[in-house]
């Protein structure tokens, strides 16, 4: 536990598990402690601006999903759903887009698919282009930077720290999928940036978030400009006719993939989040 002092070892009080309550990475709480040098005990977890079920994580300014253009394939539906889970929870969306120097024209290509869906950071962890812009958009902030293995988030990392602290990975030749090297979340600080960063370990699997009464076309803003001119106020943008979001992907306007996957969201049951 990090404190005004230093770094403290410390447990959580054991009246959490009888009230069901964890605390998460990024949490604020308060501390008792008992003799110097002791574990601290925290007493009290102070009220959460949002939390994320996956990754585990409190209290984020931003949440930035790391893709690769091509090695290993990006699933870029758990990307839709985790940036439409940060815009339910009022958190930043980013994407950011490693390996630029391996395959730029795919990168660049990846990029316009997602360019009015977040701020888009085209980087490459191994030169590190594009590296201190990104440095800069989150400078003041506590980040959580998640994605599948061997995107490369620990390579980004440590390009962002300027040293090594986290190891990396890369791909099994086996089945061409990440190893992991991130188990757990931790917060990475980067005095330079001001910066909070959360690391989390890779994952393929996002659960379906419990339901809330909105709808799930909210989380993409670019159907924002087409609110109330379908002919149904309630118009799910999907199998009605006159719906003015379909006509805008059709004539180019918003782009196909994003709104295909869209509609997998919705045959997944999350008509709404």
């Amino acid at each position: 536990m990090e404190t005004e002092t230093g770094m403290q070892e410390s447990r959580a009080c054991g009246r959490f598990r009888l009230e069901g309550i964890k605390p998460l990475v990024g949490d604020y709480v308060t501390l008792e402690k008992e003799a110097e040098g002791a574990t601290a005990l925290v007493t009290q977890i102070l009220p959460r601006r949002n939390e994320l079920t996956r990754p585990r994580a409190a209290n984020v300014d931003m949440l930035a999903v790391v893709l690769s253009p091509r090695k290993p394939r990006s699933d870029l539906l758990l990307c839709d759903k985790l940036l439409a889970e940060a815009r339910r929870q009022a958190i930043a969306p980013a994407v950011i887009i490693n390996k630029t120097d391996a395959w730029p024209e795919l990168a660049a290509e990846l990029g316009r698919e997602y360019r009015d869906a977040a701020d888009v950071y085209l980087v490459s962890a191994q030169t590190g282009d594009g590296v201190r812009d990104l440095a800069e958009a989150m400078r003041g902030r506590t980040v959580c930077l998640t994605g599948q293995s061997a995107v490369g988030k620990s390579s980004l990392l440590n390009c962002l720290a300027g040293s090594n602290v986290r190891e990396t990975g890369g791909l099994s030749r086996k089945t061409d999928r990440g190893r992991h090297t991130t188990r757990s979340v931790e917060i990475i600080d980067i005095p330079a940036y001001d910066l909070a960063l959360i690391d989390t370990p890779g994952f393929s699997v996002l659960a379906s978030p419990e339901e809330v009464d909105r709808p799930l076309a909210e989380f993409y803003p670019e159907f924002a400009p087409y609110a109330g001119r379908c002919r149904f106020d309630s118009c799910r943008h999907d199998r009605e006719p006159d719906c003015a979001v379909k006509a805008a992907v059709e004539a180019g306007a918003i782009e196909r993939g994003r709104y295909e996957r869209y509609l997998k969201l919705l045959d997944e049951g999350q008509g709404s989040l």
